[in-house]
């Protein structure tokens, strides 16, 4: 484990481990596996029922490869075994005596799911979020403002971190837009960590309140999570045209920890917490790892969380990776971009279409605003694709003009045609959060 102080003249946090082969990555996760899955069947009442229920035990690992022996794990299942074991569910590892921390995620039911961290899970969380945050240019000497939720959310603890590595560290939370601003400028904050669509707002915002981001304020670089937003190169550039600001992605889930994956200063994928996440790419309908670029769905392994282990988590997330080692030095394995859910995967006609794929091209055109909203109907037995955008100027002389280019576009790019709605710049509701970009008014869709 480093600190702050030895490192503060050197471009890595931890040198030997964020640029060692490839094969020693590979090493080192298969020791902890080996350790992690003996902890989950020794300790976890729910793990030894499902393992030998699959014909699996740890000693049937050998290499990587075996982890898809062993049974997955969805969020669903977490919920129910919470509720039937209330408080933690027999997911658990260890005592309730050795649970320092929970954070808690709410689903369909309501009910929050929580997960409960040991003490050296916590400390093993922030020593990675040090690091996460030093590969992403953040240093001492920064100003940092946390502005993600501190109410359970997983989010919360990351600006302890930032602390860890030295920097100057502002626990705003969620307070209102006008405030959150004064706080930026009145501490001239250097970095603040926040959702890709509402840092846009919140820029839009200062910009009408006669504030200029990039003058006004010192912000230099914005660490965003939760939405596809941040992988989107034209989302990304827009953010930092408006706020002269560089925008780095993060990617985190409370079902394990906080931030697990993040952009280097080389913004080209999120590198990796190799050292303690399995990482598996898999086609949702084959379980078959995907090829490197290809979209599967993220299925993660913890390798050191002792609490509750996490053994083949399916994350509903759609990613795509790298294993080229980064023109940064590291060599840890790269998430080339969240590309959406599979609860929000489209089918249109025939064709997979995720909202990420419309942002990215309503965020490349300068004559829209860069918000968006999609619409799915069901006419005739035929699925019919709304998208609504905003065009930037008042003036409506041009509208057929950018419909027609956009469905251009969509057309070329995804394959998929669709009715294309102009509206008047700020009609679309601006997200405060997590954009919710989706309208499906089809019934009996998946029956």
């Amino acid at each position: 484990m480093t600190t702050a102080s030895n490192t503060t003249d050197r471009p890595y946090w931890d040198e030997k481990l964020e640029t060692q082969s490839r094969a020693d990555w590979d090493a080192l996760k298969l020791d902890l596996l080996k350790k992690h899955l003996h902890h989950a069947y020794a300790n976890s009442p729910y793990y030894k029922a499902s393992f030998d229920a699959a014909g699996v035990h740890p000693d049937d690992v050998k290499s990587l490869a075996d982890i898809r022996r062993f049974p997955f794990i969805e969020k669903k299942v977490l919920r129910e075994r919470q509720e039937a074991l209330p408080p933690f569910g027999d997911l658990v590892a260890v005592p309730e005596r050795d649970i320092v921390y929970i954070s808690a995620s709410s689903g369909s039911t309501g009910v929050p799911t929580a997960s409960p961290f040991t003490a050296q899970d916590f400390d093993d969380w922030m020593d990675y979020e040090a690091r996460q945050f030093w590969s992403s240019g953040l240093r001492p000497e920064d100003r940092y403002c946390h502005s993600l939720n501190f109410s359970l959310f997983v989010g919360g603890p990351c600006v302890l971190g930032a602390q860890k590595l030295g920097a100057l560290s502002i626990h705003a939370g969620t307070v209102p837009s006008e405030r959150l601003l004064a706080i930026a400028k009145q501490f001239q904050a250097t970095a603040i960590w926040t959702t890709p669509s509402y840092a846009w707002y919140l820029g839009e915002t200062a910009v009408k309140e006669g504030i200029d981001p990039k003058k006004d304020l010192a912000i230099k670089r914005i660490f965003v999570a939760g939405e596809p937003g941040g992988s989107i190169p034209e989302t990304r550039q827009r953010i930092e045209a408006l706020w002269g600001a560089k925008v780095y992605d993060y990617y985190g889930l409370s079902d394990i920890f906080g931030s697990c994956a993040g952009m280097c200063e080389e913004q080209h994928g999120l590198h990796w917490a190799e050292d303690h996440i399995l990482v598996e790419v898999l086609d949702p309908e084959t379980q078959e790892p995907v090829a490197e670029g290809e979209r599967g769905e993220l299925v993660l392994t913890t390798l050191k969380k002792a609490a509750r282990p996490m053994i083949r988590f399916r994350t509903g997330d759609i990613v795509s990776f790298t294993n080229e080692p980064c023109t940064c030095g590291r060599t840890s394995q790269r998430m080339l971009g969240t590309h959406g859910r599979l609860d929000d995967m489209l089918i249109i006609k025939g064709v997979n279409i995720f909202p990420s794929d419309i942002e990215a091209i309503a965020r490349k055109d300068h004559d829209l605003t860069g918000e968006y909203k999609l619409i799915v109907e069901r006419d005739n037995h035929l699925d019919i694709l709304t998208v609504e955008i905003e065009r930037a100027a008042a003036d409506a002389s041009r509208d057929a003009e950018l419909a027609h280019r956009f469905a251009g576009h969509l057309k070329s790019i995804t394959g998929v045609s669709a009715r294309i709605v102009i509206l008047p710049p700020d009609t679309l509701p601006r997200a405060t959060h997590k954009a919710k970009r989706v309208e499906d008014r089809r019934s009996g869709v998946w029956g």
